[in-house]
């Protein structure tokens, strides 16, 4: 079901939107009603995720709304879902080449000789 097909009423002025956080071995969504024109940090601090979460600098992370990076500072719609984002534990580049400098691809698969 959609936020914006919810049975409950909003209240005049105001907007739904889900904040999301998810680690490797648990995940939480929360949904909260705020005013028009709200930013994605004050949303994130109003959901109150951080108190399930105290060992996330949730000022740091970096988020995106539905998958797409977003600014603290961006202004919140009617069915956004902000996702507040785990660092990265390596970079992703890094990571190709090193597999690549042992001839490894993705998967943990060789690389096959051409010949």
């Amino acid at each position: 079901m959609a936020i914006a097909d919810t049975p409950e009423v909003m209240v005049a002025g105001t907007v739904r939107v889900e904040i999301v956080l998810g680690l490797p071995d648990r995940q939480q969504l929360v949904c909260v009603d705020v005013s028009q024109g709200t930013s994605c940090a004050s949303a994130i601090g109003q959901s109150g995720i951080g108190a399930d979460f105290p060992d996330i600098d949730l000022g740091s992370n970096p988020i995106a709304i539905w998958g797409k990076p977003a600014s603290r500072h961006d202004i919140l719609r009617n069915g956004d879902r902000v996702e507040i984002l785990r660092p990265l534990v390596s970079d992703p580049r890094d990571a190709r080449r090193q597999r690549a400098d042992k001839g490894q691809v993705m998967g943990g698969g060789r690389v096959k000789d051409a010949g």
